[in-house]
């Protein structure tokens, strides 16, 4: 009989690969992730540089014998999803990749046990049971991390602080208390070191509160604001950014699919706790397909509005001449679709950007079998009209027609105020089928400071406006091609190696040209046959 065997150094590099921060940015978010989920209201972290310790205690739930016990088995958890923003004690399993040992103590009622873990070899990670060593006092849970590396940043509270401080930003800004009340209604109190984290309050420039309703609910279903500095924010504040029960998930201007005049003056913060049901496994993104990505799609909407009009408030949205511009990319954009099919056979690294499917049709199922409807969802600016399909990226969906549903409604505590009604879609899989879209999009930012004709961030190429070859094609009437051209050198980064950019290039040159002819030949109109004459002789 054989023995099923796991290689837990190489799965915990890959838990490691799938979040997007850094290694020790990842433990420490993830632990403080699970305390919130026990319902803990304070959380404390003391370090010790000179015994290379981390210790993070927390006053929650806590666990039983066989939940500590549970709690050392890769992916082991006793969470429904929605319930919370940790996944599987993820954060402490990942934390053997850079301790020496893992002591974990845990105490609910007359239960106060302890375990001593650590990763022995490539398949061998065993604990034992330990004497408690007294870091939790009433109930909770504490998890001390002896670290290999001495001057590991998981070692510095200055550290600690401004990760806590990006990732967990609506805990310390009192805005946000109403709506997480019901969450943690004893609130919350972060401790390093002995040193209480202050609250951070206002911002450097205007601030504008943001409010969303959801039909049959009294309470508000998302809440943010809006700030507008008189000078650049600092990059990280750059953008709008998204949490859920407290935790940032996605911060900047491509995940909501627009983009201020002046995007580096602009910064914000909405929190939906009901997204929550619909992150990802890793809790770094949300889900774009299915059910659960109607509901994203339709906050993601809603935000979209509530941030226009307050950007149009404040003179921010985009001008005339941006609209000339999207004009000039629309026709790039409907020839890239057939481009980026073709050259994800011979550059597979493009595939990412590419859904290929059976008849080219996408769409977003919202129920069961009964009912009819399509699921129109929101799209990035500029985008056409077209339905969704399960798999499908939010980057990828189109814009709504005037008639649309899911309507959303709409307040801004801050005038100008918008009003629209937010429905979820009728369930079905019926409805007109709609040819589907590539992920990529076109977007202009002036970036004087870079060199670069454009760059690709997620699915969209941001083409730079200040660049002096861009003004020369606005003025020689040129600025398709070097659209064209500024997109085929942003994928090139991705698809090849430096040394075969040219080719790249080139092939992608070649294939956008070939676009154009048949481009044509879908524009001639079909010949009609004679209709015979029904006169007789």
């Amino acid at each position: 009989m054989g023995q099923t065997r796991v290689d837990l150094l190489h799965l915990l590099e890959d838990l490691r690969d799938a979040y997007p921060g850094d290694l020790e940015e990842t433990i420490l978010t993830e632990i403080v992730a699970n305390s919130l989920d026990s319902s803990a209201s304070r959380i404390s972290l003391l370090t010790d540089p000179e015994e290379r310790t981390l210790v993070v205690a927390d006053n929650g739930s806590g666990m039983a014998r066989r939940e500590l016990a549970r709690y050392h088995d890769v992916a082991s958890t006793t969470k429904a999803r929605g319930e919370g923003i940790g996944f599987a004690g993820v954060g402490i399993k990942l934390g053997l990749l850079v301790a020496e040992e893992v002591l974990t103590e845990t105490r609910r009622g007359d239960v106060h046990v302890a375990t001593r873990w650590h990763l022995a070899s490539r398949h061998r990670a065993p604990w034992r049971w330990v004497a408690p060593p007294g870091w939790v006092a009433e109930r909770g849970t504490a998890v001390g991390l002896r670290l290999r590396n001495g001057l590991s940043p998981l070692l510095q509270a200055a550290y600690i602080e401004g990760t806590l401080g990006r990732h967990y930003e609506p805990l310390f800004d009192p805005t946000f208390d109403e709506i997480l009340k019901e969450r943690y209604p004893s609130g919350l109190t972060f401790v390093v070191n002995g040193r209480t984290l202050p609250g951070r309050a206002g911002g450097p420039g205007d601030r504008a509160a943001i409010l969303v309703r959801l039909p049959r609910k009294r309470k508000p279903s998302a809440f943010g604001y809006l700030e507008h500095a008189s000078g650049p924010l600092p990059e990280e504040r750059q953008g709008i950014a998204v949490s859920t029960l407290g935790k940032v998930i996605r911060r900047g201007w491509d995940w909501i699919g627009l983009t201020a005049a002046s995007p580096d003056r602009i910064g914000g913060l909405i929190e939906a706790p009901e997204l929550a049901a619909v992150l990802t496994l890793n809790k770094g993104d949300f889900i774009r397909s299915g059910r659960r990505g109607v509901t994203y799609l339709a906050y993601r909407k809603a935000v979209q509005e509530a941030v226009s009009t307050q950007l149009a408030a404040w003179g921010e949205a985009r001008d005339q001449e941006d609209t000339a511009r999207r004009r000039a990319a629309r026709p790039v954009e409907r020839d890239l679709e057939a481009v980026l099919i073709d050259l994800a056979e011979q550059f597979p690294a493009l595939a990412a950007l590419v859904e290929r499917r059976a008849g080219g049709q996408r769409r977003l199922p919202t129920g069961g079998a009964g009912g009819s409807g399509r699921a129109v969802v929101p799209a990035p600016h500029g985008e056409v009209g077209g339905a969704v399909e399960e798999g499908t990226r939010s980057d990828e969906t189109p814009a709504a027609d005037a008639g649309e549903s899911p309507e959303e409604r709409i307040e801004a505590s801050h005038p100008p105020a918008s009003s629209a009604t937010l429905e979820a879609p009728p369930p079905g899989r019926g409805g007109p089928r709609r040819p589907g879209r590539y992920c990529l999009d076109i977007d202009f930012v002036e970036r004087p400071e870079a060199d670069e004709l454009g760059r690709l961030v997620e699915s969209t190429v941001h083409v730079n406006t200040a660049h002096p070859a861009y003004q020369r094609a606005v003025a020689s009437k040129a600025e398709g091609y070097h659209v064209a051209l500024a997109v085929g050198m942003a994928l090139a980064a991705v698809a090849v190696e430096p040394a075969c950019t040219q080719e790249f290039l080139t092939t992608f040159l070649a294939r956008w040209g070939e676009s154009l002819g048949r481009d044509r030949r879908r524009r001639q109109p079909r010949p009609t046959r004679p209709r015979p004459s029904r006169r007789g002789p």
